[in-house]
């Protein structure tokens, strides 16, 4: 069984490597930390998917939070659903560690428009146009189902939401824009999020 107190760590341990440990190799690499933070104005695409992309992630650290407090209790969960849920946790974890490093020194949190980096299509960006957002969704599915509360299910709901508008509303267009026929055919030939799945066409 994984707990609440287990799961806890491995939010730390998530945010430890993806975020912080990333962002140091990403400034010993080039000398920036590779956070672009929130861009646009308040109320916009580009806004709006960051900010809800942020409440996730703190609603995933105080899923764990709120049972160690006893504030909720997590809904039962049928047999074999821990293992699942192990799993997912597991594959998100790695899996957007390993994408993150696929990225090299292209590797960006938000978006400058002003900024053009090399167009990645190596590694676990073959099958997947944005497997470091896949594997985060993996992440907090797992989590939801570890955990399951209404603030778990939260946390993914908002990060889907947040990464749906990220990735349709600001980032294919500004790789459009910057990579042109080089995106569109990469975008042609792989899913967005899963193999095969959301190809550009035309």
């Amino acid at each position: 069984m994984i707990t609440a107190w287990t799961t806890l760590l491995i939010l730390l341990a998530f945010g430890a490597l993806a975020f912080g440990w990333r962002s140091w190799l990403q400034w010993r690499r080039t000398g920036s930390t590779g956070f672009r933070g929130l861009s646009g104005r308040v109320g916009s695409s580009e806004w709006n998917g960051g900010a809800l992309l942020i409440v996730a992630l703190a609603l995933s650290v105080a899923a764990p939070l709120v049972i160690i407090a006893g504030v909720i209790d997590p809904w039962p969960a049928p047999v074999g659903v821990t293992a699942v849920a192990g799993v997912l946790l597991a594959v998100g974890f790695v899996g957007t560690l390993a994408a993150q490093l696929s990225m090299g020194e292209s590797w960006r949190i938000g978006v400058d428009a002003s900024e053009r980096t090399d167009l990645v299509a190596s590694g676990l960006f073959r099958v997947s146009r944005n497997p470091i957002f896949t594997s985060m969704l993996l992440f907090l599915a797992g989590l939801a189902l570890v955990l399951p509360t209404i603030v778990s299910a939260l946390a993914f709901a908002l990060a889907l939401i947040g990464l749906e508008i990220q990735v349709r509303l600001v980032e294919e267009p500004y790789l459009t824009k910057t990579h042109r026929d080089a995106y569109l055919t990469y975008a042609a030939r792989v899913g967005r999020f899963l193999p095969m799945i959301g190809r550009l066409r035309g």
